[in-house]
């Protein structure tokens, strides 16, 4: 790859400015001066990178949308409680249980708010960052520039997986704590019935909130390595993160389709919704586990492909 030995020139990218190597007097200071000044580095680029992402325009639209769409469904529920609501609590499949036990319980909102941003919301916000985050440089011709300098391949491709990590989970804590605060004002807040039908307090309430959203943080950070994965095999971002998206819907569809159901387990949008299993008691941890276990596997699975491609290829942009 020719770009690697061009001298240093900012284009303006954070990663730039930030990986350049230490000074004189630490690299003098023997290995553990060196080691320190690597880590300071690495965390100026990767605080660098959060700051890029948090503060672009688009970026920060995105964040919007996943604020209005609880406070949408929040109000939306309300308004048709009278109409649609009282019964309904007995057994019955999926998002149904939490509309019916939204009626007596303002937490159960954050349970419907995530059900329904799953389908698509969710994966919007993170697959556009992800989506972006190296075809988007290829794409403005800052990749290169960010090679000329001893970054590194394998750092720079980890500290942008990172920032997708972070952004996957600050924008799944938000749909939280919105539809969380919404739910509370809207509906009230007190004991909460699981869908076991056994109730806990609103402080284990709270606590099984937590559980399921970080269980959507680890789906959502999954599905950011396979944006990430995708934006490595091409320059224009507008196509890593329409097809990190297509195959979400094309996930779901074949979920839907009763003849392909051997392979619903494999398929990376299968074990989304299985954080009710965190919603009863007890706790059935076999699906939990197979759940994250899948997580995992397609996070491993696809950071090594991008690892793969991104170190293996040149980069001419």
């Amino acid at each position: 790859m020719s770009s690697v030995n061009e001298p240093s020139v900012s284009p303006g990218s954070a990663g730039v400015a930030l990986a350049d190597p230490p000074p004189t007097s630490q690299r003098g200071s023997g290995t553990g001066g060196a080691s320190a000044a690597a880590v300071r580095a690495d965390l100026r680029y990767f605080t660098n990178e959060l700051r890029i992402t948090f503060f672009r325009r688009r970026n920060q639209l995105l964040l919007l949308v996943a604020v209005l769409f609880p406070l949408l469904i929040g109000i939306g529920l309300k308004l048709s409680a009278p109409h649609g609501g009282g019964g309904g609590r007995g057994p019955g499949a999926g998002g149904a249980q939490y509309f019916s036990q939204l009626a007596g319980n303002g937490v159960f909102l954050t349970f419907v708010a995530l059900s329904l941003l799953l389908i698509l919301v969710l994966p919007v916000v993170v697959g556009v960052v992800a989506g972006d985050s190296i075809a988007g440089e290829a794409g403005y011709g800052t990749l290169r520039y960010l090679l000329a300098v001893p970054a590194g391949r394998t750092r720079l491709l980890a500290v942008k997986y990172a920032t997708i990590v972070v952004w996957a989970v600050t924008a799944t804590f938000i749909v939280s704590i919105v539809a969380l605060v919404m739910g509370v004002a809207l509906f009230g807040a007190g004991p909460v019935t699981l869908l076991s039908g056994t109730t806990v307090s609103l402080a284990d309430g709270l606590v099984h909130v937590l559980w399921v959203t970080l269980y959507v943080c680890a789906a959502m950070a999954a599905f950011g390595a396979i944006a990430l994965a995708i934006s490595t095999f091409t320059e224009h971002s507008i196509g890593a993160i329409a097809a990190s998206l297509i195959i979400v819907v094309a996930s779901e569809v074949v979920e839907n389709i009763p003849q392909f159901a051997p392979v619903n387990p494999y398929l990376p949008t299968n074990w989304w919704m299985s954080f009710d299993s965190l919603l009863r008691t007890p706790i059935d941890t076999t699906t939990l586990w197979h759940g994250l276990l899948s997580f995992a596997v397609y996070a491993a699975l696809f950071l090594s492909i991008a690892w793969a491609r991104f170190t293996s290829s040149d980069v001419t942009s």
